[in-house]
């Protein structure tokens, strides 16, 4: 089947557009953005998480989560929470859309300017999405693009850690960064550490000493993956070596409270001069009937040959 892109009513939001191609299908918003709002399989649930009270806000002024998929400017300050709930101009692509929000001059206004490219492959299930930033103010600006996906509740994120090798000569430095945040406890169940991976689930312990929970990685392998019942998201990014990233040097960071997880990649940092734009390049897959588990034996055995198959 030919890629179908279509207008068609998606929960209190009206009309959003459909891109599928017989496997898969992807939901993107225009009224509000850009933001993907859904992504599964053909026939099957949205494997990303939507807040129901906040469908169909827009325009009010006040930034909403809306859930999906968004795209953040990093570091984490007040400009990062500037509303993405007005309409984007649309423009349509072979396999997919482009999505370009207005720039963000309203008071307090940053001055950027975020756009998405939305494709999804021919056959399959893989979906790239592109995102841009561009600076239209008058200053320069210290960023990087940060993609968040918001996955539904109920699964369990794995994030790889660098590989570990015996102590010698050739590894006597420091190879790979974590970053933790004030309510990040490493004591909460929802953590699983293991030899070669991070696990992080999204179910509240009585004992938690906080709802959230984040952790941020150096991930040199540009992976990860969100297992939900029987089915594998598989998100990569590419690893710009030897460039700095943010919050200490993170390309990969998650986070939960209960109902969701974010699976999120950052670019590098860089100095963003007028007129330059700063791109970001996701590259999506979703896998069903895989077997469930949740040791390293499991990962290694479920996931990963899955994960190899996306290099």
């Amino acid at each position: 089947m030919a890629i179908k892109i279509e207008t068609v009513q998606h929960r209190g939001w009206g009309e959003v557009v459909r891109i599928r191609n017989g496997a898969a299908e992807v939901r993107v918003l225009t009224k509000v953005g850009p933001r993907i709002l859904y992504y599964g399989l053909q026939g099957g649930e949205n494997q990303l998480h939507e807040f129901t009270e906040q469908c169909g806000l827009t325009a009010d002024g006040q930034y909403h989560s809306y859930a999906g998929h968004r795209l953040w400017v990093s570091p984490e300050v007040e400009r990062t929470y500037y509303p993405d709930n007005f309409p984007v101009q649309v423009t349509r692509l072979a396999e997919g859309l482009k999505l370009t929000a207005p720039v963000e001059n309203a008071p307090p206004g940053t001055g950027l300017q975020k756009e998405m490219e939305v494709r999804l492959a021919p056959a399959g299930a893989r979906v790239t999405v592109v995102h841009r930033i561009t600076n239209r103010s008058h200053t320069s600006t210290e960023m990087a693009p940060w993609a968040l996906t918001v996955m539904e509740g109920g699964g369990r994120a794995i994030l790889p850690l660098a590989p570990r090798q015996p102590m010698s000569k050739q590894h006597l430095l420091p190879e790979s960064v974590m970053a933790l945040w004030s309510y990040t406890d490493l004591a909460d169940s929802r953590w699983k550490f293991g030899t070669k991976y991070v696990q992080l689930t999204t179910e509240l312990a009585p004992d938690a000493g906080f709802r959230e929970q984040m952790l941020g990685l150096h991930n040199p392998s540009g992976w990860a993956a969100y297992f939900r019942n029987g089915h594998l998201f598989v998100k990569r990014a590419a690893v710009d070596t030897g460039k700095a990233y943010p919050d200490f040097g993170c390309n990969f960071e998650t986070y939960t409270e209960p109902g969701f997880l974010e699976l999120e990649t950052l670019g590098p940092l860089r100095t963003l001069k007028p007129g330059q734009t700063a791109e970001h390049t996701e590259n999506w897959w979703l896998h069903k009937d895989v077997p469930a588990g949740q040791d390293e034996n499991w990962i290694e055995r479920a996931v990963l040959p899955i994960v190899n198959q996306t290099e």
